[in-house]
């Protein structure tokens, strides 16, 4: 989770560099809540997408275009998903393509529960110079209730659950179905996927305290390494995810 500056743009307005900035610092939270969206049987986001820098060298010079993709997965390096946006000068990617990009490529993600957004950072950015008036033309061109620009969401039900911050609710509703589960299927807790992933990272790199202490208790590997060399804790780390560090050190 290095910082880069590959995705600014020369001349690029200040306020939506630190949008970029906030969005990367968060973007764990967008995972979190995606992860669990995929294991729901009644889905329940109307939205998810992240946005990311694209680059090009044209002409001598490093073309920039951020745009959106949907279908989105995270594995801790890189971010996958189908771009949705036509470009306007690179050539290099088109509407459709499959994209896989590193991480710190993120300049802002979205989701929407009911109606209401969290993250959107450069969403926000842009609002923030609107008239009441073109605030209400664009959310109502999105369908979303964006909110207040000056007080950013991200994650579901943040002021009447603070803790959420710290844990998605689903985590800890789902840990005796977790314990069953591994009950019943023991091979998951060593088993590894293509890449050296066990189920350790996966819920590791989604922040799931409950089920990272079900896992661990169920005598799971803490030094098993993915292809990338890289144990649970050091995603942990990775993406400060502060609460887990006690459980895999």
């Amino acid at each position: 989770m290095e910082e880069t500056k590959i995705f600014y743009a020369d001349g690029e307005n200040p306020k939506m560099i630190e949008a970029y900035r906030k969005a990367q610092e968060t973007f764990k939270y967008f995972w979190r809540e995606l992860s669990w969206e995929y294991r729901r049987i009644i889905p329940g986001l109307d939205v998810a997408c992240v946005k990311l820098a694209f680059t090009q060298e044209i002409d001598g010079e490093t073309v920039v275009e951020h745009m959106w993709i949907n279908d989105v997965n995270f594995d801790g390096e890189n971010i996958y998903g189908i771009l949705v946006n036509d470009p306007d000068e690179l050539t290099n990617v088109n509407n459709g393509d499959e994209i896989a990009i590193p991480v710190n490529q993120i300049s802002d993600w979205l989701f929407a529960i009911n109606g209401k957004t969290y993250g959107a950072f450069t969403i926000q950015a842009m609002r923030s110079e609107m008239s009441d008036e073109e605030r209400e033309s664009h959310d109502e061109a999105w369908g979303l209730d964006f909110g207040d620009f000056n007080d950013i969401l991200v994650v579901n039900e943040q002021k009447e659950n603070p803790e959420n911050l710290i844990e998605h609710p689903m985590s800890k509703n789902m840990k005796e179905s977790l314990i069953e589960f591994l009950k019943n299927n023991p091979e998951e807790i060593s088993g590894k996927d293509d890449l050296g992933y066990t189920f350790l990272h996966r819920e590791a790199i989604a922040g799931n305290r409950s089920s990272v202490e079900i896992i661990v208790e169920s005598g799971a590997d803490l030094k098993a390494k993915n292809q990338f060399g890289k144990t649970a804790l050091d995603y942990a780390k990775e993406l400060k995810w502060d609460h887990l560090l006690p459980l895999l050190q």
